[in-house]
C-alpha cells in the first residue's frame, strides 16, 4: 500500500484488489474475516473510506506547493524541519518534487544521518560586516554557562530577558471613606409639639 502511494496510486483498494496486487487471493475465508476485523481496521497506516482502504501517511501531500507550505507552516509555528523519510512516505514522486523546489528547501544530516528538510526563508538571509563577524569570533564564551553571562550582563548594564517582560501591577485598595463609616443621624421633626402629642403606643385598638 505504501509503495504504490509512492507511486501517485493513492486511489483506495477493495480487499480483493489488495489481495491481487499482492497476489494472495488463494488465502481462507477465516484469513479474510481476520484482514478485515483486525489486521486493516487496527493497522495506524491504513485509512478506511467507503470500505475500501488506503495508504495514510504521516503528511498527506500531493505535489511540491504541498510540501513547500508544509515546511513554510512548520518553520513559521517555529516547529523546526521535518524528516524525509516522512515527506517521501506521503508525497508521491517525492524526490522529483524536492528537486524541482530547488533552494527553497534546505537539507540537514543528523548525526544518525537521517535528513531534515527546512524551509529556506530568504527574507531571514542578510550579510554581516566582516569586522562585526571578527568581534562576535573574538568574543571566548566556550568556559561560559548561562548564569555566568547573565552576571557578565547585569555587571554591563545589561537587563536579561527575564527582567523586560511586562510587570504584574498590584491594584492599590481604597481605603474606606472614614464620613461613609459614620453612623448616619437622621433630623428629628415636630420638635415644637413635645408634650402636646399624646403617646398611643400602648392603647388598644377601639379604645382611646
Amino acid at each position: 500500500m505504501k509503495t504504490r502511494h509512492q507511486r501517485g496510486d493513492t486511489h483506495p483498494l477493495t480487499l480483493d484488489e489488495i489481495l491481487d496486487e499482492t497476489q494472495h487471493l488463494d488465502i481462507g475465508m477465516k484469513q479474510k474475516q481476520w484482514l478485515m476485523s483486525e489486521a486493516l481496521v487496527n493497522n495506524p497506516k491504513i485509512d478506511i473510506i467507503d470500505g475500501k482502504y488506503a495508504f495514510k501517511p504521516k503528511y498527506n501531500l500531493k505535489d511540491k506547493k504541498a510540501l513547500l507550505r508544509l515546511l513554510d507552516k512548520h518553520d513559521q509555528r517555529g516547529l523546526g524541519g521535518i524528516l524525509l523519510e516522512d515527506i517521501e512516505e506521503g508525497l508521491p514522486n517525492a524526490q522529483k518534487a524536492i528537486k524541482a523546489l530547488g533552494d527553497q528547501i534546505i537539507f540537514v544530516t543528523r548525526p544518525d544521518k537521517k535528513k531534515i528538510l527546512f524551509y529556506n526563508d530568504k527574507s531571514c538571509q542578510f550579510t554581516v560586516d566582516e569586522e562585526f563577524q571578527k568581534l562576535w569570533r573574538s568574543v571566548p564564551v566556550d568556559s561560559m554557562d548561562e548564569e555566568k553571562i547573565e552576571e557578565y550582563l547585569k555587571r554591563q548594564g545589561i537587563s536579561s530577558m527575564q527582567e523586560s517582560g511586562p510587570k504584574k501591577v498590584i491594584p492599590v485598595q481604597k481605603r474606606k471613606n472614614a464620613h461613609s463609616q459614620r453612623k448616619r443621624k437622621f433630623k428629628t421633626h415636630n420638635n415644637h409639639l413635645d408634650g402636646v402629642l399624646k403617646d398611643y403606643t400602648d392603647v388598644t385598638p377601639g379604645k382611646q
